[in-house]
């Protein structure tokens, strides 16, 4: 016999949970209105792009940003794959200050990495919500111009134009743009770029809202080695003195240069996340606490 208006054990539970979601997107909403129709730019690398389960959240991630109107656009690196690829055809990585040597015979290698196989992938990824993403290089419309970096690494390049046309046709109409880090030299040759520095470059040249790197750390930390120095905000002057510190890692130079160079350029903020944390981008970005760190161009009044 029951009394009043009881509900069973296992319904309340689902009614719970249904809250719980509710909540969620409840908590969502500012966030959804001060970023639709904003260009956020996201370099994809590390374990989000070899782990399989960090591969669809990704994919997952790109697409509700889309869905809800905010405009992304995806750079990708593929430092691992290029290795495997040249290892199968008996070509052995050689690396001076941390830049892969880029001869003749490496650089086909890169582009056919790059752009045909990654890039597709990724792009096959997103699509699975639907005909949200298309695929390009730095080569289509001439978007990456560049010249030899150093002659020592031969056709790594240094970009010294960007022309954003492509990527906002693109999304005018309506697709997410998927770029490999590819870029036409000023001598007309092909020219391997760092994807930290081309999506750097390209977030300043759209002028995004966003510029986020997806790492292998939880984020950017004061003294390196020291997880409980994580630093969850800072300034682009913070940001600078660090770095001249010489306190940060060769790996996150780079990273940490474009953050600087962009939000001097109009960015509005860069983030530094863990992308081996499902949904990475979605905590970031739909959260009033976020993840990682957060680099503005002025500290916090």
């Amino acid at each position: 016999m029951t009394t009043g208006h009881s509900t069973p054990a296992a319904t309340k539970s689902r009614i719970a949970m249904s809250m719980g979601k509710a909540r969620i997107f409840s908590e969502a909403l500012p966030f959804i209105k001060a970023y639709r129709g904003k260009t956020v730019v996201v370099k994809y690398g590390g374990s989000a792009m070899v782990d399989e389960d960090l591969r669809s959240s990704f994919a997952d991630d790109v697409a509700m940003l889309h869905y809800v109107g905010i405009r992304p656009v995806i750079v990708h690196g593929g430092g691992p794959h290029i290795s495997r690829a040249m290892g199968q055809r008996g070509i052995e990585p050689q690396w001076i200050d941390g830049l892969r040597v880029t001869d003749a015979e490496t650089i086909r290698v890169v582009q056919a990495t790059l752009a045909g196989e990654i890039n597709p992938d990724i792009v096959r990824l997103v699509n699975a919500h639907g005909s949200v993403a298309t695929g390009l290089s730095g080569l289509d419309g001439n978007l990456f111009v560049a010249r030899a970096r150093d002659e020592r690494l031969g056709f790594v390049g240094e970009i010294t134009h960007v022309d954003p046309g492509i990527v906002e046709s693109l999304q005018a109409q309506g697709y997410v743009p998927v770029i490999a880090p590819l870029a036409r030299g000023e001598d007309g040759r092909t020219y391997n770029l760092n994807a930290d520095t081309a999506a750097g470059a390209l977030a300043k040249a759209l002028g995004a809202a966003k510029l986020v790197y997806l790492t292998d750390v939880e984020g950017l930390y004061r003294d390196l080695g020291d997880e409980d120095s994580l630093i969850s905000q800072i300034d682009v002057a913070g940001l600078r003195a660090l770095v001249e510190s010489g306190s940060v890692s060769a790996g996150m130079l780079p990273k940490l240069r474009s953050c600087i160079e962009a939000l001097e350029g109009g960015v509005e903020r860069a983030h530094i996340l863990d992308g081996r944390i499902q949904h990475a981008l979605l905590l970031e970005i739909f959260t009033p606490e976020g993840i990682g760190t957060m680099v503005t161009r002025e500290a916090a009044g």
